[in-house]
């Protein structure tokens, strides 16, 4: 099971775009590369998948147990020949003092060596004090190899590498130049999400072919090579093959993207039929038994959800008319009156009673803590259904729901975070859940069952009665 972690001085150093190189590039080399991304987040996913050609999975303390981790890794690498995990934000960067759930804490987890990816612009002697610095931090971490990036040039590059050797016995298997053209464009959540660039395709190739010239491949995978096996927990999981009876939605094109694939295979395996929707084309809502809308970028593509008034308007009468139905962030501004965003407004489905303001800074961003109120809709399962529930999962918005009707039904009470109004999340309208939190089918919070299990009931006739919300 080679496998290695790919992390960083500090975020913003290019590890994504060399980590998204490095997966292509093995695949052009014949090998079956098994994408992991560390904490909760879509956008780097979906590079990271596209680059491997298969779905990458999170890796997260926050949300999951080590178990859990240790049996979503070892479960998904299992099948393919090197596992490369792309951290987020610096190597021991984390949540508290001890750095437990660090880049570093998941790289001791997994056993997993090292990549450390330098930022050099305008460094030459200064490297060696740093790289000495996070060798001896933690001498449990073994930094097996070193990248260094965005280098001026030739020059700049020998003198590093000098410095390096004479000082330090840190081993660089690559140096990457600094060209605009690889980088992949940001906007204000983070990269652009591949579901979305029209030249996603391109734009790996590019940088497949610029990190296969200058990062010693066969290097990476002799660092892992040198990783131990992880031995995958033995636990219960839930089986496969379920008769699927009913026919879920879920809206997946350039707006709404962020699914964890966990999450839609968790749907279909508690007996839901998934199918796969384009608000920006699809002009009629086929036959369905629930709808899920996830998150994404709406407010890009607003202009174009408005222009498709006949699928707007289908879902709204399907919702209105009490068909279950649950959205995540962008799902949430969709089925809200509208979204503004740079002095324009783009109506909505116009379900949820309030419209959705752009801003200029994150307006909830991190990881949040919900309780859910008596009011919370879906069914309790199995150990959960006499404690009252509360999960861990996560937000980042720079939208805002403003002008909502004060008697408005709220699924979450906010113990961390900020929902929708910092105390709240989860509005109830109908049938409808529509939160700004993400949530993740993990062992804390089986989610899907439990939608999948509404949806059902509501089929049958035994689902709980819509919620009271006045529009």
């Amino acid at each position: 099971m080679p496998h290695l972690l790919i992390s960083a001085a500090h975020k913003s150093s290019g590890k994504t775009t060399i980590s998204v190189g490095i997966c292509a590039a093995l695949r052009d080399r014949g090998l079956a590369v098994q994408p992991f991304k560390k904490g909760p987040d879509y956008i780097d996913p979906l590079w990271l998948g596209e680059a491997s050609g298969r779905s990458c999975h999170n890796l997260d303390f926050y949300t999951m147990s080590e178990t859990e981790i240790l049996g979503t890794f070892a479960r998904h690498s299992a099948v393919a020949d090197i596992a490369i995990i792309e951290g987020n934000k610096g190597l021991y960067d984390g949540l508290d003092l001890l750095g437990s759930n660090s880049n570093a804490a998941l790289a001791e987890l997994l056993d997993a060596p090292v990549v450390l990816v330098i930022d050099a612009r305008g460094m030459t002697r200064g490297i060696a004090p740093l790289i000495l610095g996070y060798q001896a931090f933690d001498p449990d971490i073994r930094i097996a190899g070193v990248i260094l990036n965005r280098l001026g040039g030739r020059r700049h590059e020998s003198k590093l590498r000098a410095v390096i050797e004479h000082y330090t016995d840190a081993r660089v298997v690559g140096a990457i130049y600094d060209d605009a053209a690889l980088e992949i464009v940001e906007r204000h959540l983070g990269l652009m999400p591949s579901n979305e660039a029209a030249a996603a395709s391109g734009k790996i190739a590019s940088i497949a072919h610029a990190v296969a010239g200058q990062v010693d491949l066969d290097a990476v995978v002799e660092l892992a090579r040198g990783a131990p096996s992880v031995t995958r927990p033995g636990s219960a999981e839930a089986s496969a093959g379920v008769v699927a009876d009913v026919r879920i939605g879920v809206v997946r094109d350039a707006a709404f993207g962020f699914y964890y694939p966990d999450d839609l295979t968790a749907l279909e395996n508690a007996g839901a039929q998934l199918v796969f929707l384009d608000a920006l084309h699809d002009q009629r809502l086929p036959e369905l038994d629930g709808l899920f809308i996830g998150g994404g970028f709406p407010e890009v593509q607003m202009e174009a959800l408005e222009r498709n008034a006949a699928l707007r308007g289908a879902i709204r009468r399907a919702l209105e008319a009490g068909l279950p139905s649950y959205a995540e962030c962008g799902g949430l501004m969709y089925l809200a009156r509208s979204i503004t965003w740079n002095d324009r407004t783009c109506e909505m489905a116009g379900i949820i009673p309030g419209e959705v303001v752009m801003h200029a800074r994150p307006q909830g961003r991190g990881y949040v803590r919900l309780r859910e109120t008596a009011s919370f809709p879906w069914p309790r399962l199995g150990p959960m259904a006499d404690a009252p529930v509360e999960i861990n999962a996560h937000e980042f918005h720079y939208s805002k729901l403003e002008n909502l009707t004060p008697n408005a039904a709220f699924a979450y009470d906010v113990l961390r975070g900020y929902g929708t109004d910092g105390a709240r999340d989860g509005i109830l309208v109908h049938r409808t859940l529509a939160s700004y939190t993400h949530l993740r089918d993990v062992a804390g919070n089986h989610w899907t069952a439990r939608f999948v299990r509404y949806v059902r009931d509501n089929r049958l006739g035994a689902g709980a009665p819509a919620a009271a919300t006045s529009q």
